[in-house]
């Protein structure tokens, strides 16, 4: 393995709803030899403890910087899908000093509604009465897309029937709270890479239009014959798009290595 670069911005990766960190493995695959990369198991889902109840964003968000703290990272480049991007936003309102950029990736900054509450709350009611099998079954054709590769398809499916009902209960619950985001994202002050699947179902193109037209320095990339997870569905497209943002607006800015 190549030596890492030490100039090199690190790479957090957080990830969706109701997944884990094996979501970012062709990231983590791809950029971990050159970069240090951190792709954590968000509280409640993957081998990260359990808490029931209710996880707001800000708890997650809390969770990565104390994280950071621990791997004595000063400073990265965070990177989100859906949730994950959510969770990107709410950092940023928390800890703006630590961010380099950011990747939000088939997510979305409005405010939650009231039929949105509602519904996500009566989810995480059924999750807890019924657990995930059926709700995975429901929602994988919108996850990915039907024509996706077998592989991917059951890897995500792995992924959400694995998940701990009462963690992924906790996060619905959470993000029912959601704030409006559309403001921080106007004046945020770094990078941005805005990225999503042509045939999204869950967050639309048009909600990444909206996006990277409210980011201040942002870069719309579209990932044709893809959903909601570009990253696994279509890794060599998402990962040069990534690997050309990290290069042109995050790397050329560190330090000189003379």
């Amino acid at each position: 393995m190549p030596p890492l670069v030490p100039f090199q911005v690190p790479l957090v990766l957080i990830h969706g709803h109701p997944f884990d960190h094996t979501m970012w493995n062709p990231q983590i695959e791809a950029f971990a030899a050159t970069r240090q990369v951190i792709a954590p198991d968000l509280r409640g889902y993957g081998t990260a403890p359990v808490v029931p109840g209710v996880t707001p964003l800000s708890r997650f968000a809390q969770d990565i910087e104390e994280l950071l703290d621990e791997a004595k990272v000063a400073e990265c480049v965070l990177a989100g899908l859906s949730m994950g991007g959510q969770i990107v936003m709410e950092y940023c309102a928390r800890f703006p000093e630590r961010v380099r950029g950011v990747v939000l990736a088939d997510t979305f900054p409005e405010p939650e509604t009231p039929e949105g509450r509602l519904s996500r709350n009566a989810m995480a009611d059924r999750l807890l009465a019924e657990g995930m099998r059926g709700y995975a079954d429901e929602v994988l054709g919108k996850m990915v897309a039907p024509y996706a590769d077998a592989q991917v398809k059951a890897h995500v499916h792995r992924m959400m029937t694995a998940t701990d009902p009462r963690g992924a209960a906790a996060a619905l619950r959470g993000r029912a709270q959601r704030p409006d985001y559309r403001p921080l994202l106007a004046r945020l002050a770094v990078p941005a890479l805005v990225v999503v699947g042509a045939d999204d179902e869950f967050t639309p193109v048009a909600d990444a239009e909206a996006m990277h037209a409210i980011l201040p320095d942002s870069t719309l990339h579209l990932i044709e014959g893809s959903a909601h997870m570009p990253n696994l569905e279509r890794p060599a497209e998402f990962n040069e798009a990534l690997a050309t943002f990290l290069a042109t607006r995050i790397d050329p800015s560190a330090p000189s290595a003379q």
